[in-house]
């Protein structure tokens, strides 16, 4: 029996927004790869593109670009069906022979979309491949000039925005990523704990729109943070 050939699906990080953090692994993905496919948002942004964009300029525009649509819910069904319709999108490509890179914002481990479809077209024998990157988290703390850990055996705890009141009595410092959406609700949850003195924000880290808070007592709920808005709180 023949073998079919098929293209491999890489999982490609290109950082949180500075195109000098992309590493020389995905640059090479990104020139040698035929087709990359983005996530799109409803208004038709490809953040994660442009950020590739902004690091390879002319190399990109002899590319095949596979925007994907993915929803904004937390219907497991509703989800899921997005994923399966990216995914289909995708394995046509794969079918063809052709090698597709799916850019992620970022670290490809943390919170990305690409897991979604890696599990399904793994399922279903394609080859898969996560090229790691620089996260959100790790930028916003360089661009603050402070540690994430102060040694050895102090922990780390990453968790959503909306979880924060669950995470913020545990040791070390907290991450608390993607939080611009839940912005009043988690600085009134640090405000209860006495920790807003101690919390730093950084949104849009990397991008043209960034903006710092080294000190979130003077920050004002009512703003608007935007998606994109990592939040850390050191331990006292």
């Amino acid at each position: 029996m023949e073998q079919r050939m098929t293209g491999t699906f890489y999982g490609v990080s290109v950082g949180p927004g500075n195109p000098e953090l992309l590493t020389l692994q995905a640059v090479r993905l990104l020139r040698q790869c035929p087709v990359l496919a983005a996530p799109q948002t409803a208004s038709g942004q490809m953040l994660a593109l442009d950020i590739a964009r902004r690091a390879l300029g002319a190399e990109l525009d002899d590319k095949t670009i596979l925007p994907l649509q993915f929803a904004m819910s937390r219907d497991a069904a509703v989800l899921r069906a997005s994923h399966e319709t990216a995914a289909s999108a995708v394995r046509l490509f794969l079918d063809a022979g052709q090698d597709v890179a799916m850019l992620n914002l970022g670290d490809v481990s943390v919170y990305a979309t690409f897991g979604y479809l890696q599990e399904i077209l793994e399922a279903e024998g394609y080859k898969t491949v996560r090229i790691p990157g620089v996260p959100s988290f790790c930028a916003a703390a360089a661009r603050l000039g402070q540690p994430l850990t102060g040694g050895m055996e102090e922990p780390l705890t990453i968790a959503p925005g909306r979880h924060a009141a669950e995470v913020l009595a545990a040791l070390g410092t907290k991450v608390l990523m993607k939080s611009g959406r839940q912005l009043p609700e988690t600085l009134a949850a640090l405000a209860e704990a006495g920790l807003l003195g101690r919390s730093a924000m950084v949104c849009n880290c990397g991008l043209p729109d960034e903006e710092v808070w080294p000190d979130l007592s003077a920050c004002d709920a009512s703003r608007p943070a935007g998606y994109f808005a990592t939040i850390l709180v050191k331990e006292g």
